[in-house]
């Protein structure tokens, strides 16, 4: 993400010492104890997300904002009259919750955390490709359930990932985490991005870009999705599409939920048109699909690919990074500029 503009600060007024910070979602202990020394800071001591009403007066209460994914921050919530929030400091990368717009419009700054969940994402996503092809989550059911009944020649049988075609849609930081550990299994790297990678890095990972998604799509025996969540992106993964893929192809999801057409999606898996899908994020979280759930040939995760006690240290110390900027009247290291609205 560039991180340099000729555009000044929205706000150039003094900023407090100790601003007033409010924070919508429990954080890492040593995360809300860094905050409580450094600012005057109201943490959250349920770990569900803020009520609307809360948010709203959070709104006109504080200095900077340190919401999470789970707090949907609209454009009539951030046109709110008078609102004393001068910087939304999100503690995460994606900010697909927040309307960059309105905020802008508001006079808001807005940061994020990237590259902290880099490896840790990309390490579920090879989790999620080895579970649904080695059936992992089925066997792990089977023995619970006291099902097992010894070794067999043809009990459980998935597919090696040697060999296959693995298709990136999105090459950015995680994108291209995924395919160094890809490779090393053997696995052929194909991609489609909004900017092709320079010859350098595609002979790196060995990768053949795709100018459409729907060249990738069609050859792709694996498809893991690492893109934001965009009016471009919405649904990407649509009926079309996924009616092109092999019907030994799988899907992984541990971006958004929101990438990818549900009703398309659990469509093709009910009627085995494509075998099986990984997915770790939902378009409605926290409720995920009662058909989904009755699906042997999808793996469900809880929205855990950045749930790494590393990983949420790390986005803490850069929200805080952040914060320590702008109260020190420089433009934060991690602030979305104009290009993203």
């Amino acid at each position: 993400m560039a991180q340099a503009s000729e555009r000044p600060p929205e706000h150039t007024a003094e900023r407090p010492r100790r601003p007033r910070v409010i924070v919508t979602r429990r954080l890492p202990p040593e995360v809300e104890a860094r905050m409580a020394e450094l600012f005057d800071v109201t943490l959250r001591t349920e770990d569900r997300p803020m009520p609307r009403d809360e948010l709203v007066a959070a709104m006109h209460a504080c200095d900077v904002l340190v919401p999470t994914v789970t707090d949907d921050l609209t454009g009539d919530f951030l046109r709110l009259a008078n609102p004393s929030v001068r910087l939304i400091a999100n503690y995460g990368m994606g900010v697909d919750h927040i309307n960059l717009a309105a905020a802008r419009d508001a006079g808001i700054i807005v940061s994020n955390t990237p590259g902290v969940f880099t490896d840790d994402t990309a390490d579920m996503a090879m989790a999620l490709i080895l579970s649904v092809s080695r059936r992992l989550a089925e066997g792990d059911k089977m023995v619970r359930a006291h099902d097992w009944r010894g070794w067999s020649p043809t009990h459980m049988l998935g597919h090696r990932i040697s060999g296959r075609i693995l298709g990136i849609l999105g090459m950015g930081r995680i994108g291209q985490a995924v395919a160094r550990r890809a490779r090393a299994f053997g696995l052929s790297i194909h991609y489609h991005s909004r900017h092709r990678l320079p010859e350098t890095l595609e002979g790196e990972y060995g990768a053949t870009w795709h100018a459409s998604p729907d060249t990738l799509l069609r050859v792709a025996d694996i498809v893991t999705l690492h893109m934001p969540h965009t009016p471009d992106t919405h649904e990407m993964v649509h009926a079309a599409r996924i009616a092109t893929m092999k019907p030994t192809a799988t899907i992984i999801n541990t971006a958004r939920g929101e990438l990818v057409d549900d009703d398309a999606l659990i469509d093709a898996l009910t009627h085995h048109r494509i075998a099986g899908a990984g997915l770790d994020v939902y378009s409605h979280e926290p409720r995920v699909d009662e058909r989904l759930l009755a699906l042997p040939n999808v793996v469900l995760l809880p929205h855990m690919g950045s749930a790494t006690h590393e990983g949420r240290a790390d986005s803490g110390a850069r929200v805080i990074a952040n914060i320590r900027a702008w109260v020190d009247g420089h433009r934060p290291p991690d602030q979305i500029l104009a290009e993203w609205v």
